[in-house]
C-alpha cells in the first residue's frame, strides 16, 4: 500500500469514529423528553391555560400513580410566549421536557431509601463523607406543582414600567468628564465593523438554534456539516504533509550543499551568459543561462541542492502542476541539444533561451510554445 493510500485510510477512519460518536450522542436522547409536535404559537391566555392543566395534571398523578394519570403525552406541546415587556414580536420557548420525563418515572412507586451509615466524628480516623440522598419522584412531583404555580403567578403579575435611568446616565456623564477619561477615543470604524461582524454571527448562531428546536433534523445536518468539513480538512493537511515529506525540503537555515548551483547566485550565471553572448559563443551563453533559472528555482525550495543531479533529474522533481514546468522543460531540452548533443547554436536560440530563463527567474511560466523544445535529447551527464 502507498503512502497516499495509508493516509486516506486513517482520514477514513478518523470521519468514520466521529460520525460513529455523534450518532451515539444523538441516540442517548429519551423519547419521554422530546416534544409531541412542533411549539404551539401561544398567547398569554394559552400559556397560563396550558400551566392550570399541568397543574392538575400533576395533582393527579402525585394522587393515583398510574398509567393513566401518569402518562406524559397528556404534557402537550411546548409553548412559545410573547414577552411581556418586549417592544418587538419575540417570543420565549417554553419547554415541558422535564415534566414529561418525570411523569414517566412516576408511573413506578418509590424505591426504598437506601440505607446510610451512622455519621461519625471528624476527629475519628474512620470518618467518611455521607452522600446526599437523591429526592423521591414523590418529592419531585410536589417541586413540579410548585414550579408550575410559580410560572403561573409571574403570568398574572402586571408589566413593570421600565425603569427611568435619567439619574444615572448623568452620573456616568459627569464621571466620563473626569481627567482620567479624556484620552479615550471614540470607535473606528474596524472596531465598528468587527462588532457588526460579532453580532451577525450571534444572531447567525442564534437563528440555527431556534430552527434547530423547531426541526431536529436541523442539528444533526449541522453536525454531520461539521464532520465534514473536518474530514476535508484532515485530508487536505494529510496530503500536504505527504507532498512535504515526498519533495524533502531543506531547513530554511541551511545554506545550499558544496558545488550546488545555487551556491552560485543567479546574477552571476546570467552576467557569465551575457559576456558569453556579446563574445557570440552561443553555446556557452545558453549553458550559463540553464545553470542561471536553476540556481533561482533551487534557491527557492523547489527542491533541495545536490550538485550530482542530470537536467533530467532536476525536470523531474517539479511538480506535474508546476506552472514553471513548460518552460523548464524547454530551456532543458535547448541547453541538451547545443551542451551535450554537439549541435551548432544560433543567436536566436540564445534570445529564445534567455526569454524562457528570465521568465523561471521571476517565477512565472515561460510563455512560449514550448511544444518542440521539451523534447528529451540525451540523459547526459550532470557537469556543469
Amino acid at each position: 500500500m502507498s503512502r497516499r493510500a495509508a493516509i486516506a485510510s486513517l482520514a477514513v477512519a478518523a470521519c468514520l469514529t466521529l460520525a460513529a460518536a455523534s450518532a451515539g450522542a444523538q441516540a442517548s436522547d429519551t423519547a419521554a423528553s422530546r416534544p409531541a409536535s412542533k411549539p404551539n404559537q401561544a398567547s398569554l391566555d394559552d400559556y397560563r391555560n396550558h400551566l392550570h392543566a399541568l397543574s392538575t395534571l400533576v395533582q393527579a398523578c402525585a394522587t393515583a400513580r398510574n398509567n393513566g394519570t401518569c402518562d406524559p403525552s397528556q404534557v402537550g406541546s411546548d409553548d412559545e410566549v410573547p414577552l411581556p415587556q418586549s417592544q418587538t414580536s419575540e417570543r420565549r420557548l417554553v419547554r415541558y421536557g422535564w415534566l414529561r420525563v418525570l411523569l414517566s418515572q412516576a408511573r413506578e412507586k418509590d424505591a426504598p431509601p437506601p440505607k446510610v451509615k451512622p455519621a461519625q466524628s471528624q476527629d475519628s480516623p474512620t470518618f467518611e463523607n455521607v452522600r446526599p440522598i437523591p429526592p423521591t419522584t414523590t418529592e419531585l412531583l410536589q417541586s413540579a406543582q410548585t414550579r408550575l404555580a410559580s410560572d403561573l403567578a409571574q403570568t398574572d403579575a402586571a408589566a413593570a414600567p421600565l425603569p427611568d435611568h435619567a439619574k444615572e446616565s448623568a452620573v456616568m456623564k459627569q464621571v466620563l468628564a473626569g481627567r482620567e477619561y479624556r484620552d479615550l477615543e471614540a470607535p473606528n470604524q474596524k472596531d465598528t465593523a468587527l462588532e457588526k461582524v460579532g453580532n451577525w454571527l450571534n444572531n447567525l448562531i442564534e437563528s440555527a438554534m431556534k430552527a434547530s428546536a423547531r426541526a431536529p433534523w436541523l442539528g444533526r445536518a449541522l453536525v454531520w456539516g461539521f464532520i465534514l468539513v473536518v474530514c476535508i480538512a484532515l485530508v487536505w493537511g494529510l496530503i500536504q504533509m505527504e507532498r512535504r515529506w515526498r519533495i524533502r525540503l531543506v531547513p530554511d537555515d541551511r545554506g545550499p550543499a558544496p558545488g550546488a548551483a545555487s551556491a552560485i547566485p543567479y546574477q552571476l550565471w546570467l552576467e557569465d551568459a551575457r559576456r558569453a553572448a556579446a563574445a557570440g559563443l552561443w553555446r556557452e551563453a545558453i549553458h550559463f543561462l540553464y545553470w542561471a533559472a536553476i540556481s533561482r528555482l533551487e534557491s527557492k525550495r523547489v527542491w533541495p541542492a545536490d550538485r550530482a543531479r542530470t537536467p533530467r533529474e532536476y525536470l523531474a522533481l517539479v511538480a506535474a502542476d508546476d506552472p514553471r514546468l513548460p518552460g523548464l522543460a524547454s530551456l532543458t531540452g535547448s541547453f541538451e541539444r547545443v551542451w551535450y548533443g554537439g549541435r551548432p547554436a544560433a543567436e536566436s536560440d540564445y534570445k529564445r533561451a534567455e526569454k524562457i530563463a528570465a521568465a523561471l527567474i521571476q517565477g512565472g511560466s515561460a510563455g512560449l510554445d514550448t511544444g518542440a523544445e521539451a523534447a528529451p535529447a540525451s540523459a547526459g551527464g550532470a557537469a556543469q
